[in-house]
């Protein structure tokens, strides 16, 4: 149990999510309540292993979660999927369920922060990957190298297609 604004803070740059159920304890998968910062896009990535669910709280976010005909390096707002599938832009109560390997993103595209639950069985413990992610979107003052940015994710089990951006 838990009270309001109970658990460990994990905060850096643009990342700030309240961690809930750690990954060491987990019967399913670390779960924490995140905080979007307005203008961050997570950029369309991909787990090997792992399934995450995602719930919108208050504000508006962004979401998609489709095989897109094309992979491009672009923006993922432009993909679109065999069946005409886009991505929704979610206000509260707005859900997506991301199975393992399915390409995926999330935006803040507004002004105002926007909170979501999240829950995430990735490899490693979701909590250890975003405390090093905010690590170093804090030392590159929210402008991580590509290379930093694939490196860290390589170590989890996730391939970055398109760019993660702060603003």
């Amino acid at each position: 149990m838990l009270p309001p604004d109970g658990g460990r803070v994990i905060s850096g740059g643009a990342v700030h999510a309240r961690l809930l159920v750690a990954h060491d304890h987990r019967a399913y998968a670390s779960t924490f309540e995140m905080r979007v910062a307005p203008g961050f896009d997570v950029g369309a990535h991909v787990h090997r292993d792992g399934e995450e669910m995602f719930f919108v709280l208050a504000g508006e976010i962004d979401i998609l979660c489709l095989e897109p005909l094309d992979r491009t390096i672009g923006d993922w707002h432009r993909w679109q999927d065999r069946s005409g599938r886009v991505f929704l832009r979610g206000g509260p109560g707005a859900f997506m369920y991301v199975p393992p390997g399915s390409p995926h993103a999330f935006a803040n595209p507004t002004g105002e922060p926007a909170r979501m639950f999240f829950q995430s069985s990735v490899q490693g413990g979701h909590e250890n990957y975003f405390a090093q992610l905010g690590q170093l979107l804090h030392d590159s003052h929210g402008k991580p190298g590509p290379s930093a940015v694939r490196d860290l994710e390589a170590r989890y089990g996730t391939e970055q297609i398109t760019a993660m951006r702060t603003e």
